[in-house]
């Protein structure tokens, strides 16, 4: 019995119809309720749209399933200048946003300190990579704990989780451990890798799809070896907390050496003027493909590619440093606020070269 039909978000290829059962939605609401020991005192400010899982399953179902309140904003969409007013108002515990949202949300924090009072139980980030740097920013922003999850369409949504903190840590550039989802990383024979070494995120779970709507061939690859393959590369610690190290498709391969865009967005956010950055390979003839990225600089900030690329340089290899840089206002986003670095790449690479360091 079919709950409902998703599409995925197409990251790195055309969007496929992904059923989900009610046992899928139910475990999921459910595994979410768990983590964030979400109760009848909450109250979700839900600012991520609701034709997504993100919103549908974590800022609405959840916070309805455990007995709570959802508070939409007037405007039915995320907006920084009424945030922490309606959150305020409303006596908001949490919210959950993709980075693109919360990156806003401390540019606003710059210039106007409307957040200053509020007191929130826990910010949950999700459905895109959030850099250390970012994460720190938050919680020293807006004084509370910021837990990053990792979710996908084919899971009804959570797969992992940072745990409250009274569970345990928050590392920041880890997803966190699976809530209820077992995870693994596997090799590309299917062998189960062990602690720290890096391979592809597959999983299991009542809360994962039992495969992909009219494409027998997706599903029969997606499941091999008895695992569902999120796509994803990562690895696990010794306690179990997950860290990605990107799409498996987005890996920038230059001259044979793989390198993860993730790693070079977080070297590039490590620079105080830089709101948001994005790393995508580049066609090069010498190489195969380079490392390009495109940033945009804080609210006010002057910035410039060689005070960029000097902070690079201090936590990334030569070969790994970006090759370009653009600085732009703006990066291309899906209607949900995610990046996805096949559509900047395109953007970009379509760029004035004056736009960018040669």
């Amino acid at each position: 019995h079919l709950g409902l039909r998703h599409r995925t978000s197409g990251t790195t290829s055309k969007p496929k119809g992904v059923p989900l059962l009610h046992r899928n939605l139910l475990t999921s609401v459910k595994n979410i309720v768990a983590t964030y020991e979400l109760g009848a005192g909450d109250v979700s400010y839900l600012v991520m749209p609701l034709f997504h899982v993100h919103g549908l399953m974590a800022g609405l179902l959840a916070a309805l399933a455990a007995g709570g309140t959802v508070v939409l904003p007037k405007g039915g969409k995320f907006s920084a200048q009424v945030f922490w007013g309606d959150v305020r108002a409303h006596r908001a515990t949490w919210y959950t946003a993709v980075p693109t949202m919360h990156q806003i949300l401390l540019s606003r924090a710059a210039e106007n300190k409307d957040h200053e009072g509020v007191a929130l139980r826990f910010i949950r980030s999700c459905s895109a990579s959030l850099a250390a740097p970012v994460l720190e920013r938050l919680e020293e922003t807006f004084k509370a704990p910021v837990l990053e999850a990792y979710a996908m369409t084919e899971a009804a949504h959570q797969m992992t989780s940072n745990p409250l903190p009274k569970h345990g840590a928050r590392k920041p550039g880890s997803v966190g451990k699976g809530t209820n989802v077992k995870i693994t990383i596997l090799a590309d024979d299917g062998k189960e890798l062990p602690v720290g070494q890096v391979g592809e995120v597959c999983i299991q779970g009542q809360n994962v799809t039992p495969g992909y709507h009219n494409n027998p061939k997706a599903t029969e690859e997606a499941f091999a070896h008895g695992w569902f393959h999120t796509g994803d590369q990562g690895m696990l610690d010794a306690e179990g907390y997950l860290t990605l190290t990107g799409r498996l498709k987005e890996l920038i391969n230059r001259g044979g050496e793989k390198i993860s865009p993730l790693e070079v967005d977080s070297a590039l956010l490590a620079c105080d003027s830089v709101a948001e950055a994005v790393a995508f390979a580049a066609p090069d003839e010498k190489y195969g493909e380079e490392v390009f990225a495109a940033i945009v600089p804080k609210a006010g900030a002057t910035v410039s590619d060689a005070e960029v690329l000097a902070v690079a340089k201090q936590r990334l290899g030569d070969f790994k440093v970006p090759k370009r840089l653009f600085i732009t206002d703006a990066l291309p986003k899906t209607a949900t606020g995610k990046i996805q670095r096949r559509f900047v790449a395109e953007h970009f690479l379509k760029a004035a070269p004056t736009r960018s360091k040669l």
